[in-house]
């Protein structure tokens, strides 16, 4: 009887957990069904923030691979003085409340930052611009592809790699033939993971880029400022962002399957 009144118990705390996270993804679905149609000008907004959400997240995540790479490939594979120091602060935008994100970006690359005068004076004036919203993305989002990226490289089985350098592969013949494509799955999952986390980004891009329609307003901040205006247009954007995350986690879900099954 105990027995059953637990399992009851562990399937009603269970069940209960879903209804508590599913409920608010049903509720935005039905109200974006049953809610009247945009305005002309919050199609102009939806559409105007679409629009740079696609091109900033792109920019973010190119960013992202350019410089993130290498360093997931140092953390993995190389043993220095501070790396654990080093993996702390790259791991620290993962945990960091977005405001304080945005915050320090301004404190850096701001007019009066550390960076500010330098760049003020090559004619450089990142915030509350198009760059900006992609260095704020780039900043809170990169650390998801560098860590699933230490991940790769750090399972790629060594004696694999020393029997390519056995054939004579060697340097970047080693890496585009050997080491990446066996840290392919890992690698993949962590660009979906990063695009993911910056087409969400909304404080660091708030403080630091503003929301300003066509130039800074991507969908997370159309939903901010919309919400009171123009309840259709904020739905509909929380909707367009609701499944670009569910097509993310399915296709990292279906890569980390195939990997597996490669495996």
């Amino acid at each position: 009887m105990f027995n059953r009144l637990m399992g009851w118990g562990v399937m009603g705390l269970a069940g209960a957990a879903g209804l508590f996270l599913a409920l608010p993804l049903v509720a935005l679905v039905v109200r974006a069904v049953t809610i009247p149609p945009t305005s002309e000008t919050g199609s102009a907004l939806l559409t105007d923030a679409l629009t740079l959400s696609a091109q900033t997240t792109a920019l973010a995540v190119v960013v992202g691979v350019v410089f993130g790479l290498p360093l997931a490939y140092v953390l993995a594979r190389r043993k220095f003085w501070g790396r654990g120091l080093v993996r702390v602060l790259v791991e620290l935008p993962i945990v960091m409340p977005p405001a304080v994100a945005g915050l320090g970006l301004l404190l850096a690359y701001g007019r009066r930052g550390l960076l500010g005068e330098p760049l003020d004076a090559l004619g450089v004036r990142l915030p509350f611009s198009f760059a900006a919203v992609v260095l704020a993305q780039a900043f809170v989002a990169a650390p998801f592809f560098i860590r699933s990226a230490q991940v790769g490289f750090a399972s790629v089985p060594r004696d694999l790699e020393d029997a390519a350098r056995v054939d004579g592969a060697a340097g970047w013949s080693l890496l585009r033939w050997v080491t990446l494509p066996l840290a392919a799955p890992s690698l993949t999952t962590g660009l979906i993971l990063m695009w993911a986390r910056a087409v969400g980004e909304f404080g660091a891009t708030l403080l630091f880029a503003g929301s300003l329609q066509g130039r800074t307003q991507t969908m997370p901040l159309l939903i901010y400022n919309a919400l009171e205006r123009d309840l259709s247009a904020a739905v509909q954007a929380g909707l367009v962002l609701l499944g670009a995350a569910v097509i993310a986690l399915l296709t990292a879900q279906w890569v980390e399957r195939r990997s597996e099954g490669v495996g």
